[in-house]
């Protein structure tokens, strides 16, 4: 199948490029992500055909370019190109060997995934930008990237009806990634999508799950002002079966047991992880600062969110049974509000804070606990879903780093991790890890101190490795990601220093690190160029960084014709 590179490009970007001849200039569009690349020696492209044949071979030598999109790029990369680039070798079942950076030393340094689009998957089936995807992760696959991170949304797959499946356009998209040979992590998303941070679309939960919180508001977390969050649903009703006829455990077990038989012969070749979603943002955390409607705005402490009838019924036993039933009314009145700051609600403050006192010390415990029972709840579904398949199983933990200068940790303790100046909360939350097996997987490992408001008493890195020691000492598995797109050397090297272990070091390297996220931004030439440097690094960690550096420098050269497709073809998105 012939392709046709221009028209590809023009058709994506939702109008064609003007035809032009002769080498002429590159489409603005273009040239506004890349320049033109020095030319260098031949590429080596080998292409797999069906029956097992392999053609092994160089490109031929420096020839005249007359394409108006590659007419500035290497002019011997235009063969590589069509053989990598085009949709009809995915699609004719021609597999794609080109090992990329650093593929063939499996088990040194700490491998990367890449994070797709929120909204790769498209409602009633199909693919977003699909010919942008082609290309996007060949140019991962090239630069050594190991797989790729996908929401598998309960919202887009369970839409219309209860146990009713479409699970149509991940089909496509894990044979995709089978085909290029790229792993993925499949993230089971309960949650909606839409209002947090780096949400980009909204995808809302299963309308017959909607419904049912329409009939008794109570399934949604509730604050103690009466405001409702429809992001998730509470977990105090875990148990109990308001989800016609079903418990949300229930729900989200059968979810789960589906895609293992939807997609049992990938699992542990190409799907190689489960990250189990267990809260917003997929987070085992409560709403506490949702920025939708501008509700919280950084650095605001949250607020706790017990206030529906089945929290609150949990709450009035657990006074009772603690002896002192009038804590069982609702949680704290003095905490502020969500943009409150720790000394602003004496609940929080520094001295003669509520959170120090026996009350406190009890509310925070069982606000915690439930956040930990809910886990163990749905790790326990999941573990019984996936053992044997091959897959590991993770769990992301939010990495809320603001106040944690503070005694009380005030937005750590509304999102429901009882962690202050005396007592760890990132503890119960690793053993609990550690009973099923599970990797604690952790945000903000690209923060340093320095970078963040001072006032805020910000200390990202103390965070990490209070997690990082929590994570060991229960004997679990620690990956990371990073909270927010960065594009910068700073914060390439932080991850790098966090992810990987320097001789002499006494812990453990991470298990994976998931680069957030995949965009037209990361294909931007000076982008580009940084992540490929940055995941050579962390795949060949100890090495000198000026030789990672001018051997990462080839493979950008070597991916150039895809990144430029994929940067055109995403920004039509």
């Amino acid at each position: 199948m012939a392709l046709n590179i221009t028209s590809q490009i023009g058709s994506l970007c939702g109008s064609p490029f003007p035809e032009q001849s002769g080498g002429g200039d590159q489409p603005a569009a273009v040239s506004a992500l890349w320049k033109p690349v020095a030319a260098g020696g031949n590429l080596r492209c080998r292409i797999r055909q069906p029956g097992g044949q392999d053609l092994d071979s160089l490109t031929p030598p420096v020839s005249p370019c007359r394409s108006p999109v590659l007419g500035a790029l290497r002019p011997d990369l235009t063969m590589a190109c069509q053989a990598l680039m085009s949709d009809a070798a995915v699609e004719e079942g021609v597999e794609l060997e080109h090992g990329g950076m650093g593929t063939g030393d499996k088990g040194k340094g700490v491998p990367v995934f890449v994070m797709l689009p929120l909204d790769t998957v498209k409602p009633g089936g199909g693919m977003n930008r699909r010919k942008a995807m082609v290309a996007s992760l060949k140019a991962l696959k090239t630069a050594g990237v190991e797989g790729v991170m996908v929401d598998v949304w309960w919202g887009i797959v369970e839409r219309e009806r209860p146990e009713v499946y479409d699970w149509s356009g991940y089909d496509d998209l894990m044979e995709m990634a089978r085909r290029i040979g790229l792993k993925v992590q499949a993230v089971m998303s309960f949650h909606k999508c839409g209002g947090n941070v780096g949400d980009s679309c909204t995808i809302p939960l299963p309308r017959w799950a909607v419904e049912e919180m329409e009939k008794d508001p109570d399934l949604s977390y509730t604050d103690q002002w009466g405001r409702r969050n429809y992001e998730y649903i509470s977990l105090g009703c875990d148990t109990i079966p308001v989800l016609k006829g079903r418990t949300p455990v229930q729900c989200y077990a059968d979810f789960m047991r589906a895609f293992r038989d939807r997609f049992a012969t990938l699992l542990g070749s190409t799907i190689v992880e489960i990250q189990v979603g267990m809260g917003p943002a997929g987070e085992l955390r409560y709403p506490s600062y949702p920025e939708l409607h501008g509700t919280w705005k950084f650095p605001g402490i949250g607020a706790f969110q017990c206030y529906d009838r089945y929290m609150l019924a949990s709450l009035r036993a657990a006074a009772e049974s603690a002896g002192h039933p009038e804590w069982g009314n609702g949680g704290p009145t003095d905490a502020g509000g969500y943009n409150s700051w720790p000394e602003d609600a004496p609940f929080f403050r520094r001295e003669n804070g509520g959170w120090d006192g026996d009350y406190g010390q009890f509310f925070l415990s069982w606000y915690s606990g439930l956040l930990l029972d809910h886990g163990e709840r749905v790790l326990s579904a999941a573990t019984a879903v996936f053992t044997g398949t091959g897959v590991k199983i993770s769990v992301k933990v939010a990495g809320i780093h603001w106040h944690y200068g503070t005694r009380s940790h005030a937005p750590e303790l509304t999102a429901g991790y009882y962690n202050t100046r005396f007592h760890d909360g990132y503890k119960p939350i690793a053993e609990m890890l550690g009973r099923h097996g599970a990797v604690l997987n952790f945000t903000c490992v690209e923060m340093r101190n320095f970078e963040q408001p001072e006032e805020a008493m910000c200390r990202p890195e103390e965070l990490v490795r209070q997690v990082a020691a929590a994570a060991m000492g229960a004997g679990v598995g620690l990956a990371g990601e990073n909270a927010l797109p960065r594009y910068d050397e700073s914060a390439h090297d932080q991850i790098v220093k966090t992810a990987t272990v320097a001789e002499g070091e006494e812990r453990e390297k991470m298990e994976a690190f998931t680069y957030l996220r995949m965009g037209p931004d990361l294909f931007r030439e000076d982008n580009w160029r940084k992540f490929v440097g940055f995941v050579k690094s962390m795949r060949e960690e100890g090495r000198c960084r000026e030789i990672v550096e001018r051997e990462a420098e080839s493979f950008v050269h070597a991916t150039v014709p895809l990144v430029q497709e994929a940067a055109v073809a995403l920004m039509s998105g």
